[in-house]
């Protein structure tokens, strides 16, 4: 037997040891996961309230969706969306600066690190803790929420600007300097037309889970139509929290259309 099949003969029992090991530590791990769950007998009043939920969100009432009034699905959706809007405009002017200092390609590592400890720990709290802390500083409505969504869309975008400015072909930069161009023109025409692209591609994305976001933290009084829809489920109007989704979903559904057609042209230049 040659020295090459002994070799591939020890790689691929030492895989299967490892294959072996992962399983293993896996099932250990989902044992030990299911272990704290409680299944409890679903009570024949949850049956009713369960036919009640899907009997209201498939029969909305249509005079609260086709309600134009402040009070109606329409302007409370419009109100979500710019909280959404700008709370995400808001948070990628933040990240833009945050991410330079934070590239390494750009500034010392030191720097780097320090402000990447930053944005991290802006990241650890969750969206729902930023709620309410700012309806505690600013009270209850969408100027809340707007601050919310820009202190949290802070962490997201500058990781991920991050990753794209230390991506950035310095070969381009370098040819500009060699063809004479000063530093406006070398950001004009080798920085900018790299990022850009890739930046506003990352934006979009986050405006979509910050319109989803914007719904949750409404149901703490961060604006938008969360809270109107958790007043609905506590009251058990079926009908309207089957109005308000359905609004949402249409929401969801032309908003998500028009940022994917836009993310495939960025995408294909």
């Amino acid at each position: 037997m040659s020295e090459a099949i002994k070799q591939q003969l020890e790689q691929e029992k030492s895989s299967w040891f490892y294959k072996v090991g992962v399983t293993f530590l896996l099932a250990i791990l989902l044992g030990w996961s299911s272990s704290t769950f409680q299944i409890n007998r679903v009570s024949d009043n949850g049956l009713d309230i369960a036919k009640n939920i899907i009997s209201g969100i498939f029969h909305p009432d249509r005079r609260l969706l086709f309600n134009f009034t402040k009070t109606g699905i329409s302007y409370l959706v419009l109100e979500t969306i710019c909280i959404a809007f700008l709370g995400t405009i808001v948070g990628a002017v933040l990240a833009v600066p945050l991410s330079f200092f934070s590239a390494v390609n750009i500034v010392p590592k030191p720097i780097a690190l320090a402000v990447r400890w930053v944005i991290m720990a802006i990241r650890t709290i969750p969206a729902f803790i930023y709620g309410l802390m700012f309806i505690r500083v600013t009270g209850p409505g969408a100027f809340a929420g707007v601050l919310t969504m820009s202190v949290c869309s802070i962490g997201m975008l500058s990781k991920m600007f991050i990753e794209t400015i230390e991506d950035l072909d310095v070969r381009i930069i370098e040819s500009l300097d060699a063809s004479g161009c000063n530093t406006f023109q070398k950001i004009r025409y080798g920085i900018i037309p790299q990022l850009s692209p890739d930046f506003i591609s990352t934006v979009i994305y986050r405006f979509d889970m910050n319109l989803r976001d914007a719904t949750i933290l409404g149901l703490v009084g961060a604006g938008g139509i969360g809270a109107p829809l958790i007043f609905a489920m506590s009251s058990y109007r079926w009908n309207e929290v089957g109005a308000i989704l359905t609004g949402l979903i249409i929401c969801i559904l032309i908003i998500e259309f028009f940022s994917t057609k836009i993310r495939v042209r960025l995408a294909r230049g």
